[in-house]
């Protein structure tokens, strides 16, 4: 798909600064821009490759000004990031934007599915499900029993999606996620052997959630695991039954959250945190990446290390985990001197 100059000037409310009908049919960083790529310069850093790349166009700020003759069509606009990540949210939305169903498909008799949906090859729609306008179902998806998805949604490839689930609106599930299977609920019998708990509950997932790829969203034992409005999970993330996550959250890629734990709201974990079950992260706290979470965390805390404490003092304290050996061989001498001393 191609666009000109203007009409990509018309999207961002900017303005064309040399060839109004030159086309772009891809994207670009400057410093690789080829024949028909569109790129955007917004770093001072990277000024010097505006006069060597070979984009067809440039997305710059207002405010600049060459330094020398240039040979490139300019797009300048308030704020060039910004106005660059517009266009790829749009050109994500056009690339994305299909309809139809596409054969071989299984929608049950008993399933609702809204306008403008798209359902992908060999996907399965269950029985009872109900499916809002504008969603996109990408194909070998699977859809259960009794599921409701709300509007203007996307169901990425492989995506399973067990019954009960509920799916807020502006939602996006990337490849390879599993929402709503069994969460890990075993008792011990007389034997010694795990006999496996019924978890009945389910999942919901509020609006504006986005799921990275291959995570994993168990379903309550009881109840519903909740993932709030707002939050957006990176790849490969755990998240056990009737854990709640509040709104605006996000988290890293590699976490995993132990069941019955509640994490508040605008909260920030970074990578392969590992957190335990039935304890309680207040809201605005912060978990750097690799720590090991095992009791309550008061609101608006920072924290690190494993167990997690203070970042701060785990800083300090590694300091001098970093000289202990230092350490030790002086109190050795210490030690030895006072022996000899006798």
């Amino acid at each position: 798909m191609k666009f000109t100059a203007q009409q990509i000037a018309d999207i961002l409310e900017g303005e064309v600064v040399g060839n109004p009908d030159e086309e772009v049919s891809k994207l670009s960083k400057i410093e690789e821009g080829e024949k028909g790529s569109l790129t955007f310069l917004s770093n001072p850093k990277y000024n010097p490759f505006l006069y060597t790349t070979n984009a067809s166009i440039t997305i710059v700020n207002k405010s600049f000004q060459p330094e020398k003759e240039i040979f490139i069509t300019l797009i300048k606009v308030e704020d060039a990031y910004n106005s660059f990540s517009k266009l790829l949210e749009f050109y994500n939305e056009v690339k994305n934007n299909k309809t139809g169903r596409e054969a071989p498909h299984f929608i049950s008799n008993s399933a609702k599915i809204g306008t403008n949906e798209y359902v992908g090859a060999f996907s399965y729609i269950g029985e009872n499900v109900i499916i809002g306008n504008n969603v996109k179902i990408y194909p070998n998806s699977y859809i259960g029993d009794n599921t409701v998805i709300g509007d203007n949604c996307f169901i990425f490839s492989g995506v399973k999606i067990y019954s009960e689930t509920q799916i807020g609106n502006h939602c996006k599930i990337h490849s390879g996620c599993i929402i709503g299977s069994d969460g890990f609920g075993f008792a011990p019998n007389e034997k010694g052997e795990y006999i496996a708990i019924p978890q009945i509950g389910n999942v919901i997932i509020e609006d504006y959630v986005d799921i990275g790829s291959g995570s994993t969203i168990d379903r309550a034992t009881l109840g519903a695991t909740i993932i709030r409005k707002g939050v957006k999970l990176d790849n490969q993330i755990q998240i056990a039954h009737n854990v709640e996550i509040g709104e605006n959250t996000v988290i890293a890629a590699q976490t995993g959250i132990a069941g019955s734990t509640k994490i508040g709201k605008n909260c920030m974990i970074g990578g392969q945190v590992g957190i335990a079950g039935h304890i309680k992260i207040g809201n605005n706290v912060k978990v750097l990446a690799q720590a090991g979470v095992s009791k309550n965390i008061k609101d608006n805390a920072i924290v690190n290390g494993t167990p997690a404490f203070n970042a701060q003092d785990f800083n300090k304290s590694y300091a001098h985990f970093k000289n202990l050996p230092n350490i030790i061989s002086k109190f050795n001498q210490l030690e030895k001197r006072v022996e000899d001393s006798k």
